[in-house]
């Protein structure tokens, strides 16, 4: 395949090219598509190149199961220091007492959690996966959902907000273990004083689930789920822009617990290249830069939830306080899934997303990748018009891809040096 890339410095591929030119080829055909397309996928952004080279750094190669100071493997002194800077870094950033860098996703995460605090059969209060819940929130095919006994609460089909006298009912009735709250297409802040309210009502943990979020409470640009959450469980990428990976925060009551559930319980050698990641990650989050980041994140996805009303998409809740929204394209004549087709073939990358109404699927688009990438307001307004062209025309499709090709030209993720 043709590619106008090269990488250089923390992404260089010249030995692997060397090596393997067949794989090489692979990479900068995906750095290619990346800076070529618009990446709207809420739950993905591009990482620093700081970031990258402590992915590719030498840390990669260490085993060290355990934790700093106590692992059951020799020479983790140097990689004990990188984990203790991540974890320091992680409670300075979010005002926790205690944090767990190890988990290898989001969900490794909420499984950590649930292993810390729950028994398998205890009932469980979240987010009905229609709704926007997660995976790990008690679908059928995930452990959650074989595990535990889930009952689900959803949003008001014509507000599209939480329902809180739902959650507040349901958990009388059904007087779970643990509710969590999160989700993975909500587009408002989420209401934590109001879930602890419940949670402390009816004697249960509260269990948030700010894998979206967490970025923007880092840069101040949404609320925090620390001050309310007994646990709380997150990813390190999405809109906080470091390696994919997990990490939960806690009171120092349930560090012990937390740990343990970790690791030895539910993984086993941490990854230390990743946790070195995640230290520089929280590092550029606690900047000044990063607040005016997540701040312009929020602002762009308002700019373009607007545009996209105006263009005739319904949008749910009536627009965003953070950094994704959910639209259905009904409106412009077509369902969720053709949208996203006549969407990739314009250069727009997205996600469809389940819509509080009944077997209908919309779509799901964010704002954290396209604002690293240096896009604002008058980008993103421009980048509206050209989604609801591409879904109105299908014909259309091959001037917006001029037009992504323009822009994205003009706002590289990773500009040359």
């Amino acid at each position: 395949m043709p590619v106008a890339h090269t990488l250089e410095g923390p992404l260089s591929v010249d030995v692997l090219g060397r090596q393997d030119p067949e794989l090489a080829e692979i990479l900068l055909g995906e750095l290619e598509r990346q800076s070529t397309t618009l990446q709207l996928i809420a739950a993905e952004n591009f990482t620093s190149p700081a970031v990258l080279a402590a992915l590719g750094s030498p840390l990669a190669n260490k085993y060290a199961e355990g934790y700093p100071g106590a692992r059951h493997h020799g020479g983790c002194e140097i990689v004990d220091v990188a984990e203790r800077i991540a974890v320091e870094r992680a409670k300075a950033l979010f005002g926790a007492e205690h944090a767990n860098v190890q988990s290898h996703s989001g969900s490794s995460a909420v499984l950590a959690a649930y292993a810390a605090l729950l028994r398998p059969g205890d009932t469980v209060l979240a987010m009905g996966l229609p709704h926007g819940g997660h995976l790990t929130h008690g679908s059928p095919a995930n452990f959650s959902g074989r595990w535990f006994d889930f009952v689900g609460y959803g949003v008001d089909p014509e507000s599209g907000l939480i329902d809180h006298e739902q959650v507040r009912t349901l958990a009388r009735t059904h007087r779970p273990k643990a509710i969590v709250c999160g989700s993975i297409s909500y587009p408002r802040h989420i209401d934590y004083a109001a879930f602890r309210e419940v949670a402390d009502e009816v004697g249960a943990y509260l269990i948030a689930d700010a894998a979206h979020p967490i970025g923007l409470v880092a840069g101040g640009a949404a609320p925090s789920p620390v001050p309310y959450a007994d646990v709380v469980c997150a990813t390190t990428h999405k809109v906080l822009r470091g390696p994919r990976g997990g990490m939960l925060l806690c009171g120092s009551e349930l560090a012990e617990r937390v740990d343990r559930a970790v690791f030895p319980f539910t993984q086993g050698g941490a990854q230390m290249h990743t946790i070195a990641a995640k230290a520089v990650a929280f590092g550029e989050a606690a900047t000044p830069a990063f607040t005016a980041y997540a701040h312009q994140v929020v602002a762009n996805a308002r700019v373009l939830a607007q545009g996209l009303a105006a263009e005739g998409l319904a949008v749910t809740t009536g627009g965003t306080d953070t950094h994704l929204l959910t639209v259905d394209p009904a409106p412009l004549g077509v369902d969720g899934r053709t949208a996203r087709g006549r969407l990739a073939a314009a250069g727009m990358v997205l996600d469809t997303c389940a819509l509080p109404h009944p077997d209908v699927r919309g779509l799901r688009l964010g704002t954290a990748a396209l604002t690293t990438q240096g896009m604002g307001e008058a980008e993103t307004a421009r980048i509206a018009v050209l989604f609801a062209t591409a879904l109105r025309d299908e014909s259309a499709g091959r001037g917006v891809r001029e037009e992504v090709r323009d822009l994205t030209g003009r706002f590289p993720p990773y500009p040359a040096h």
